[in-house]
């Protein structure tokens, strides 16, 4: 068994890793927060990247879930695993890894090779807790994790050049847009991410360290990453597939009901 699968499956089985009350979630990921560790990401030593991603409707019990290991360097797929299940976590803004993470670690303990770097579709220190669920799964994994997001949940940030690469830093306080965020984060404002332009006057993505990794190093990987498209091709990959899945569970289903 990979040693990714080892950790996810040992976290799956730990009970008071998973409350069910929004209130001692909250609280949990408080406590956890301070095991967030930042260290240099060497983008260039990255072979294999894991893109994960979480599909769902907000009033629907059906989810599926992703992983989908890509060579860094050609983009190629190297393994892919798709997983679906009952929702067991309120839909709750901020709390979101309560509800995506079991999925997500189901997936990887399913993955036969253990990937460099997880890269998620959501956030990391750029999270009103500093404990999105890029840090949360990288916390209980001890595991490089990247976080890169399609908006904002909690920063205030400029508008980046509209050319590729450009970006501007995305400084604590609530989700808006601001005149010069570059000028808070040297007046002292607390940093949490960036606001990358990964494809000319196209929408930026949000990138945030998750864990074991550094912002400057997470944006690097995360331009690489998307040489085409917006989306990093590891989580564009991991979408359509959940997306797959969720149509071919509620198929699946349906068939079920009127057999039934």
């Amino acid at each position: 068994m990979a040693q990714i699968a080892e950790l996810a499956a040992r976290v799956l089985d730990d009970p008071e890793r998973w409350p069910e009350d929004p209130k001692e979630a909250a609280a949990l990921q408080r406590r956890m927060a301070d095991r967030v560790h930042e260290e240099p990401l060497d983008v260039d030593g990255v072979r294999l990247v894991a893109g994960l991603d979480v599909s769902y409707a907000k009033d629907d019990p059906a989810l599926a879930a992703a992983a989908v290991v890509m060579d860094a360097r050609t983009l190629e797929v190297v393994e892919r695993v798709t997983v679906t299940a009952e929702v067991a976590f309120p839909y709750i803004s901020g709390l979101f890894a309560f509800r995506e993470l079991p999925p997500v670690l189901t997936a990887l303990a399913e993955l036969t090779i253990t990937p460099d770097v997880l890269i998620c579709d959501g956030f990391g220190l750029a999270h009103p807790r500093r404990f999105g669920v890029a840090s949360h799964l990288g916390v209980l994994l001890d595991r490089p994790v990247v976080g890169s997001a399609k908006s904002v949940l909690h920063g205030r940030h400029s508008v980046p050049g509209e050319e590729r690469g450009s970006w501007t830093p995305m400084v604590a306080g609530r989700s808006e847009v601001v005149g010069d965020s570059a000028r808070l984060a040297e007046e002292g404002a607390e940093v949490i991410g960036r606001v990358l332009r990964t494809r000319e006057r196209v929408k930026p993505v949000y990138v945030s360290v998750g864990h074991r990794v550094d912002l400057a190093g997470s944006a690097d990987l995360v331009l690489r990453l998307s040489p085409k498209y917006r989306v990093p091709e590891p989580i564009r990959h991991a979408d359509r597939l959940c997306g797959e899945r969720r149509k071919d569970y509620e198929q699946e289903r349906a068939q079920d009901r009127s057999a039934g």
